[in-house]
């Protein structure tokens, strides 16, 4: 496979109201300025090859003011040549660690600051009604004057997830690959964003020039095409980030990763690594994604009068190519079904990673006009989400496919902690449709993203850094791999393990924690964005957990005597027709409160529902050893 040549572009922002995909393509024919080096070229790279900055910024919006304009590009302009006498560089997670999701870390450097990646994270099942977890961006909102630009890494939601609420705080350029800026066009598009910022395109092998920071885009292996590693220059060394990585030497769409290049870092000398720990517990290598093909060749081939149904994540171009491969080669028409695979698909089409011919597709409508063995079904859910495709297809709420003897399901993917009960109610169910199941544990039907210890060990010896940070993963894989830098020879005091928050301080001389930052996460409810917070959490999980009673009564506002009976209404604690007797001592105990206070200050009103909520409390635990939330309500007439 040919290697792809390394060129020094001009960045230039989108512009006009093309789709997302078109204004990519668009941005790759414009920038590609120098599209041709030979390998010897691009390892005597000098300072003169720093990218012109661009002269213009998209806006966030039209209503920006002309003093914003000025304050957007006095940013991009920035003295590159200014010295810092501590030679101090910093870095700050503010997710990521500790945690599967919500990547996201800032660099600073003598008055310049990156964002490298801004994603989210899925909710944990305590956190009731949450729709997704972003970082707390209260420190980037601090040093906003500071910050030149987003850059990430690759496309997968946990790493751009949070940019659309990210958008909503602070204007800030973007920097990523052709596919992963497609991916963000289409999602802020979905949040009303399309015209909301300064975005760029990329390739592998280019570089910026941002303030103090010179940042090269390594091309690197992942589970989604146009992953990069990112090297940060400055004048007190340099910083590489792996990005989520593997090392893949039979990749399906791209070149291996660019190891060459990391050596060339390796041998000029690296400050400080910060590598993906993901798969730090697994010894050896990752899967390579050819073998992934070459299972579903195998498996595929016994599904002779049936229909085939593969679950993947939308973001795997690799794996949609090899089912696409296959299902041109037995005459079997493919039908997507899931929003994110349909944009996915057309967006990774249109920007030359994924190749089919035009009778290949078909909409998921006509799928009952083919035969079961004509057919092969993409579709979304491989985590079981409740209201993915493939979960509506095992509870047959779904509008064209139904489940039945007839049917061969794949599920390439491995569980994202957290996802395995879901997952698991979801295979029963299609089990109990009658179709055949086949997931991960059973066969080599999914290759992770991330790299092993094999391969991490390949990248520290090749990188060479003075300091290594784990990052990326929970505090078991953090750990596993700052095992794996031991391993390799590096000392407790050049490894740090770190949690959010913290500020890394990072010299020639040494690296170490100095302070903590605002650091933490946020709860996205519906268009509510960080306004459910603990309170309300407990609230809902007592609500879960134990019920609710509703107590309501009516009193002479003069007397404070009862007026009429008192309602209870009780949900989710008690059937009310087969607990009539606990509900008439519950009536009993309310109107012994009433007659106690009755007669006594108005001021005392709020006291007495107090009481009425403990009294009625302790008497239904003492009954049901449960703790129903209890709600008082008393009008007075």
């Amino acid at each position: 496979m040919k290697k792809k040549a390394y060129s020094i572009i001009e960045l230039q922002p989108m512009k006009g109201t093309k789709t997302a995909r078109e204004e990519v393509k668009a941005d790759i024919t414009k920038n590609k300025v120098s599209s041709k080096r030979n390998a010897v070229k691009r390892n005597n790279r000098t300072q003169n090859n720093q990218v012109t900055k661009s002269n213009k910024r998209i806006l966030l919006s039209n209503n920006k003011s002309k003093s914003r304009k000025e304050k957007t590009t006095d940013r991009s302009k920035r003295d590159t040549h200014n010295t810092n006498k501590n030679k101090e560089i910093q870095i700050i997670p503010l997710g990521g660690l500790e945690e599967i999701g919500k990547n996201m870390t800032v660099i600073r450097y003598n008055g310049s600051a990156i964002i490298i990646d801004c994603g989210m994270a899925f909710p944990d099942d305590d956190l009731l009604g949450i729709d997704a977890v972003i970082p707390d961006f209260s420190f980037i909102e601090q040093i906003q004057d500071e910050l030149l630009g987003l850059i990430l890494t690759h496309g997968h939601e946990d790493h751009i997830g949070g940019i659309p609420f990210l958008l909503q705080k602070i204007d800030l350029p973007i920097y990523g690959t052709a596919l992963t800026i497609g991916l963000v066009k289409n999602k802020l598009s979905d949040s009303g964003l399309d015209d909301f910022s300064s975005i760029h395109v990329v390739s592998a092998g280019d570089s910026i020039s941002l303030g103090q920071f010179n940042i090269e885009f390594i091309h690197m292996n992942h589970s989604i095409p146009g992953s990069v590693a990112l090297a940060l220059s400055t004048d007190a060394g340099t910083i590489i980030h792996t990005g989520d990585f593997k090392i893949d030497y039979t990749p399906v769409v791209e070149e291996t990763a660019d190891l060459a290049r990391l050596a060339v870092y390796g041998e000029k000398g690296v400050l400080a690594l910060l590598c993906d720990s993901t798969n730090a517990e697994k010894r050896g290598d990752s899967l390579s994604e050819s073998v992934v093909g070459a299972s579903f060749e195998s498996f595929l081939q016994r599904t002779e009068g049936k229909r085939v149904i593969i679950a993947t994540f939308a973001s795997n171009v690799q794996r949609i190519q090899q089912i696409v491969d296959f299902a041109e080669k037995h005459n079997r028409k493919i039908a997507f079904s899931g929003r994110s695979m349909l944009n996915t698909v057309s967006i990774a089409k249109d920007l030359g990673y994924l190749h089919y011919l035009d009778n290949t597709i078909i909409p998921i409508e006509e799928i009952n006009t083919f035969l079961p063995e004509e057919l092969v079904i993409v579709t979304t859910g491989s985590q079981g989400e409740p209201m993915s495709a493939l979960a509506r297809m095992a509870a047959g709420t779904h509008r064209q496919v139904f489940i039945s003897d007839k049917d061969f399901i794949i599920i390439s993917a491995s569980p994202i902690p957290g996802n395995e009960k879901d997952i698991n109610s979801v295979i029963n169910a299609l089990l109990k449709l009658g179709s055949d199941v086949i997931y991960e544990p059973m066969y080599d039907i999914h290759a992770s993203g991330h790299a092993c210890q094999n391969e991490i060990k390949l990248i520290l010896s090749i990188v060479k850094p003075k300091y290594y940070i784990p990052v990326h993963g929970e505090y078991k894989h953090l750990l596993r791999n700052s095992k794996i830098a031991k391993q390799l020879g590096y000392e407790d005091k050049n490894i740090i393990l770190a949690e959010i928050g913290d500020v890394i301080s990072v010299t020639k001389r040494a690296v170490k924690v100095k302070e903590k930052v605002d650091s933490g996460s946020i709860l996205v409810d519906g268009i509510g964005v960080g306004d459910v917070g603990v309170a309300v959490i407990r609230d809902r999980q007592h609500l879960a957990s134990d019920g609710m009673v509703l107590i309501v009564c009516s009193i002479d506002q003069n007397t404070g005597k009862i007026l009429s009976e008192p309602d209870i209404i009780s949900r989710g604690f008690v059937y009310m027709r087969d607990s009539e007797e606990l509900i008439s001592e519950v009536k009993e105990i309310i109107y012994n409160v009433l007659d106690r206070y009755s007669g006594k200050n108005k001021n005392r009103r709020n006291e007495m529902k107090s009481v009425i909520r403990s009294e009625v409390g302790n008497y239904l635990y003492s009954k049901t050893k449960r703790n129903p939330m209890i709600l008082s309500v008393v009008t007075e007439t």
